[in-house]
């Protein structure tokens, strides 16, 4: 399965890229997994971002839903505006 995944805020900047496109694992099917896998291969940030934000094809989307072939998943730490 290819994605295409995003990083905002300080995601992107931990990281030190704004994504990337990967090729999953068969087991890997909801975003919540997508995430725990990314953390195994070195984006530990996602690990400890707190209250993290998601969405699959830029609709937000809890860490249950799930995740296709083709699908853009967006991570992003909570934003607060003034």
């Amino acid at each position: 399965m290819s994605l295409k995944i995003l990083y905002f805020a300080g995601l992107k900047e931990k990281l030190g890229m704004p994504g990337e496109s990967i090729d999953l694992p068969a087991d890997v099917a909801t975003v919540g997994a997508l995430r725990d896998w990314l953390v195994g291969q070195g984006r530990a940030a996602l690990g400890t971002a707190k209250n993290l934000r998601c969405a699959v094809n830029q609709d937000m989307a809890k860490l249950d839903a799930a995740i296709k072939d083709g699908d853009e998943i967006a991570f992003f730490p909570p934003v607060t505006g003034g």
